[in-house]
């Protein structure tokens, strides 16, 4: 059945989606919710990886069909670095972890007729086997966050960021590796900086 010269529905096709989609979605929550999430309590990161795994799998698969010119291809992943530069810097943990889901949705999209069904799964259970190896068992620690005011004022300054560090982990007691200053109250001198720390 066509409307307008196109398929209205393709069995086979939709079949097809909806399988490819079923594996790509099982590993991206092993490796989202079961791996990432455990190790660092961010919703917004597991919000941001479920949601650019799935975006970039329809992408690729329904526009795998349609024969597209290299300058297009191009200006799609320039869209993607538009996106990236626009926004907040994250870590590269994150970043590592945006690579992963992007690259499973696309490994699972993108596989044809000449790609067994084994060789995908393989892929999708070997990367999901690697990323729990490295996150979960070398690193045995749970990245914790605190939003905090903070008085010295003198200290928010970058070339003082070590000494801040060190004073926040004596008034604190945690082992803090990472402060981010959030704001700055100069009528007060007071500024909202966020802690982060290691928790076993």
């Amino acid at each position: 059945m066509e409307l307008y010269g196109i398929d209205f529905f393709d069995l086979e096709d939709f079949s097809k989606l909806l399988f490819k989609f079923g594996i790509n979605f099982i590993f991206l929550i092993i490796i989202v919710r079961l791996i990432y999430y455990r190790v660092k309590d961010d919703k917004d990161y597991v919000f941001t990886y479920i949601m650019f795994n799935i975006l970039t799998f329809f992408i690729c698969f329904l526009l795998r069909k349609v024969p597209m010119e290299m300058g297009f291809a191009l200006g799609l992943f320039a869209v993607f670095g538009i996106l990236r530069y626009r926004t907040e810097a994250i870590p590269i943990r994150q970043m590592t972890y945006l690579f992963i889901v992007i690259g499973i949705s696309m490994i699972n999209a993108l596989s044809n007729k000449s790609v067994s069904i084994f060789e995908v799964l393989f892929t999708n259970g070997l990367i999901t086997l690697i990323t729990y190896l490295i996150d979960r068992l070398w690193f045995q620690t749970i990245e914790e966050k605190k939003n905090i005011v903070y008085e010295k004022i003198e200290l928010i300054k970058p070339e003082n960021k070590q000494e801040l560090i060190e004073d926040l982990k004596e008034r604190t007691g945690l082992p803090i590796h990472e402060v981010k200053v959030e704001k700055i109250d100069f009528l007060r001198d007071t500024a909202a900086v966020t802690i982060y720390y290691n928790r076993d």
